[in-house]
């Protein structure tokens, strides 16, 4: 038998004894109480039973002196008198149903006969002194048998009660006399076999829980080649045993994998190197051409020959464009550092989409002319006003243009916006192209930092490959989404995905 199945008909049998003591307990519990009705309802019978005596004296002593007067005077019964006759005649009434109230079916016969003989002797009390101002009434009040018959009853009922309640009372106390008795043997009997099998239990898992002990410390220093194979168990101390086994493999699969993950950290290492390497690159490119051009505008001024204005501006247009192109890789450096660190937030505001796309465009139209390519905007008039980041939302459609633009060349750019029927209160922006495209495994690390879709990304087409990263972070920041659907020498479409409602834009972000 295994371990557990002894712990459970060990736990199931301390269970029985502890209801038995428990259902004991309160059956003690509920004798006594009964034992406290019966006597209480003893007393009260008895204390009704003396008064409902008392009062029908009184009245009967009345009606005698009032059928005496009757017979040897002319007096006349006022309604005053009357009301007090009937009130006091109704008083013994409840009394008589009270007593019926505190009888028990054994009882009730007796009572059922209380109640006729109470009943006819009360009725005609009150029917002599409703005629009592009747000269013609013919009453028989003086007759006792009535009066004795209700008394007769009356002790009948309370005899036959309190020899009840002391019969209860008995039968009570014998069950409570019961009860302690179970339940201090009870209480032993638990302590005793809780004892016995603690003892037998203790006994049949030492010798296991050694082998267990050996073979954890074999294992925990480092011998993961050890099995724990001489359990006799084959309940829960075998399978703790092949637990601890299992722990031996997979702590040597840890120990691969902690290897692999080593290699996985050495090539996120390595690609962080190449992306400073890009970085480098891509600072030095408009560095070298601000100085370069510095530089000569340095000489022409020099020179004692007549400016050129013309070349002068153009040379200076190329200085500011490098600057610009400087200043925007250092921005996405920026960002992405404050998107790391948790401290970027929202600037909302009010804006027309449409609007910022087309100033987008227009920026980006020196880059358009120089791959040759065709752009093609929607009309965005009937969009509504996005309350969010205006900033944020021009730096995600320039980056996701400037992409398109980069790898597409004498090719077809659209830019759609449209409402999500499905979705009440959002908006969905798309910007395709018909560049190089890219497979399934590139679309899955595109929006990764620090990587381009494919190694000779860089050296092909320049970059640093934060653009797309910094996209989709300021998608989720902005409370909306961004995906990319593409084909390999097809073309790629990235879905972006903003709310409309100001309320949807804050529960979002």
């Amino acid at each position: 038998m295994s371990l557990r199945r002894r712990l459970t008909l060990s736990l199931i049998t301390i269970l029985i004894l502890f209801a038995i003591n428990v259902g004991t307990h309160f059956w003690g519990s509920y004798a006594r109480h009964e034992s406290m009705i019966a006597y209480r309802n003893s007393v009260t019978a008895t204390q009704l039973s003396t008064e409902l005596e008392q009062l029908l004296d009184t009245q009967r002593q009345q009606t005698l002196v009032l059928s005496t007067l009757r017979d040897t005077t002319d007096g006349k019964l006022e309604e005053e008198e009357l009301a007090q006759a009937e009130a006091a005649i109704q008083v013994i009434s409840d009394k008589i149903r009270e007593m019926g109230e505190l009888s028990h079916n054994v009882t009730r016969l007796h009572y059922d006969k209380l109640w006729q003989s109470g009943t006819a002797l009360l009725e005609g009390w009150l029917e002599f002194y409703r005629n009592y101002n009747d000269p013609e009434y013919k009453a028989d009040v003086d007759d006792p048998l009535p009066y004795l018959e209700a008394r007769e009853r009356l002790g009948e009922l309370e005899q036959r009660q309190a020899f009840i309640a002391v019969q209860r009372a008995n039968i009570i106390d014998r069950t409570i006399t019961l009860t302690d008795r179970i339940t201090v043997i009870g209480f032993f009997a638990s302590i005793l076999l809780t004892t016995i099998l603690g003892f037998f239990l203790v006994r049949y898992t030492n010798t296991s829980l050694k082998r267990l002990k050996t073979g954890t410390r074999r294992i925990g220093s480092g011998d993961l080649n050890y099995r724990i194979d001489n359990i006799d168990d084959t309940g829960e101390l075998g399978e703790l045993a092949d637990a601890f086994n299992d722990m031996s493999d997979k702590l040597r699969n840890a120990i691969y994998d902690v290897r692999q993950a080593k290699d996985v950290a050495d090539e996120a290492n390595a690609a962080k190197s190449i992306f400073l390497a890009n970085v480098s690159h891509e600072l030095r490119t408009p560095l070298n051409a601000i100085i370069g051009y510095s530089e000569m505008l340095q000489d022409e001024l020099g020179d004692a020959q007549e400016v050129d204005k013309e070349q002068f501006g153009l040379d200076l247009d190329k200085i500011v464009m490098s600057g610009r192109q400087l200043l925007t890789l250092i921005n996405d450096i920026l960002d992405l550092s404050k998107i790391e660190t948790g401290k970027m937030s929202l600037h909302c505001e009010t804006f027309q989409p449409g609007q910022i796309i087309d100033q987008v465009c227009e920026s980006l139209a020196p880059l358009l002319g120089e791959k040759q390519n065709r752009l093609d905007v929607a009309n965005m008039d009937d969009l509504p006003t996005l309350y969010n980041d205006a900033t944020k939302f021009r730096q995600i459609f320039t980056n996701l243009l400037s992409n398109a633009c980069k790898f597409t060349e004498e090719g077809l750019i659209t830019v759609t916006a449209r409402k999500i029927p499905e979705r009440s209160g959002w908006l969905e922006f798309a910007v395709r192209d018909t560049g190089i495209g890219m497979d399934e495994e590139q679309q899955s690390r595109v929006f990764e930092a620090f990587v381009q879709a494919d190694s000779s990304t860089s050296a092909n087409y320049g970059g640093t490959g934060l653009g797309l990263a910094i996209s989709r972070d300021f998608c989720e920041l902005m409370g909306g989404s961004i995906t990319v659907d593409s084909e390999q020498g097809v073309g790629s479409t990235f879905t972006v995905v903003l709310p409309s409602d100001p309320e949807l834009a804050l529960a979002d972000a």
